[in-house]
Formats: C-alpha cells, sequence, structure tokens
C-alpha cells in the first residue's frame, strides 16, 4: 500500500515537472507577440502622439500582463524621477525581466540593442528602430513556434514516462 503511495506521489512530481517544462515552452511565443504588439503600440505613441518616453511607457504599459507592464511602468517611474536616461533605466529593468521571463539570451540582446537607440534619434529614425527590432521579434517568435511545437509534448511525455522509469527501476 505505501509504495503504491510513493509511486503514485513519483509519477505525480515528475509529470508536473514534465508540464512545467512544456508551459515555459508554450509561454515564450506568447510572450514574445506580446512583446511586439507593446513595441507597435510604442511606435504609434511616437509617431502619431508625439508623446514624451516616459508618458508612452506609462501608457503602452498600464494594459500589459506582468511582467511585460511593471518593465514598462517601471522604466516609466525611472524616468519621472530624472535620475537615470532613457538607456540606463531601459538596461536596468531588461535584466530583471530576463529573470522573469522565458525569453532567450538572443531576444534580450536584440531589446538591449534596441533601448541604447531609444530616445537618441528624431521619430523617422526611432520608427525604422522599432522595424527592425519587430524583424528580429518575428524572427525569434518564428523559432520559438518551431521549438513549442517539437518540444511541447515531448516535454509532456516526458515528465510521465520518467516517472514511470523511476517507479519500475523503485519495485
Amino acid at each position: 500500500m505505501i509504495s503504491w503511495i510513493g509511486a503514485l506521489a513519483i509519477l505525480s512530481a515528475t509529470t508536473i515537472t514534465g508540464f512545467e517544462f512544456a508551459k515555459r515552452v508554450r509561454e515564450r511565443p506568447k510572450r514574445l507577440r506580446e512583446l511586439k504588439v507593446t513595441l507597435q503600440a510604442l511606435e504609434a505613441e511616437i509617431m502619431y502622439g508625439s508623446t514624451p518616453l516616459n508618458e508612452a511607457f506609462q501608457h503602452i504599459g498600464k494594459p500589459l500582463k506582468e511582467p511585460l507592464s511593471s518593465f514598462f511602468l517601471t522604466i516609466s517611474d525611472l524616468l519621472n524621477q530624472g535620475v537615470l536616461s532613457v538607456q540606463e533605466a531601459w538596461e536596468k529593468e531588461l535584466s530583471v525581466l530576463a529573470k522573469e521571463t522565458s525569453f532567450k539570451s538572443g531576444e534580450i540582446e536584440v531589446l538591449r540593442q534596441f533601448g541604447a537607440t531609444l530616445g537618441r534619434h528624431d521619430k523617422e529614425h526611432q520608427q525604422k528602430q522599432i522595424q527592425l527590432t519587430l524583424a528580429h521579434l518575428n524572427r525569434e517568435e518564428k523559432e520559438a513556434r518551431d521549438i513549442q511545437e517539437r518540444y511541447e509534448k515531448m516535454c509532456k511525455s516526458l515528465g510521465v514516462l520518467m516517472g514511470l522509469l523511476i517507479i519500475i527501476l523503485l519495485l
């Protein structure tokens, strides 16, 4: 009886682990799409609203889900305090975003390069930078979708199968 309870606990733990890995794989393309939409909103704020960056970050950050919401809202707050430049605030919050999301180093580097150009150029050049960033993020999203299609089911299955393997080895 106790061995069955232990087996069930092992199977449950490994299955949950497999589903958590699958969730990370599934979240990445979703977050990248959300980020792309956000950058398009930033482009609209800059181009058509002629909104200062601190206000633009505030406007686009409010309707977002975490962690992107706090990323943009915190940058806005840092800019309103006047202590950090746009690039410094972006870099500071980007390191926090990297820890809180499933973004890979490629996506973080694209955002880092984009952040280095924020507020340094006129509207037209800024628009070109946003378009370039969106093109890079499109490529990263396609890669993330490919990975999701390839590995999401595998992660779930491996969780269950690893549990069964451990149970067989222990019995």
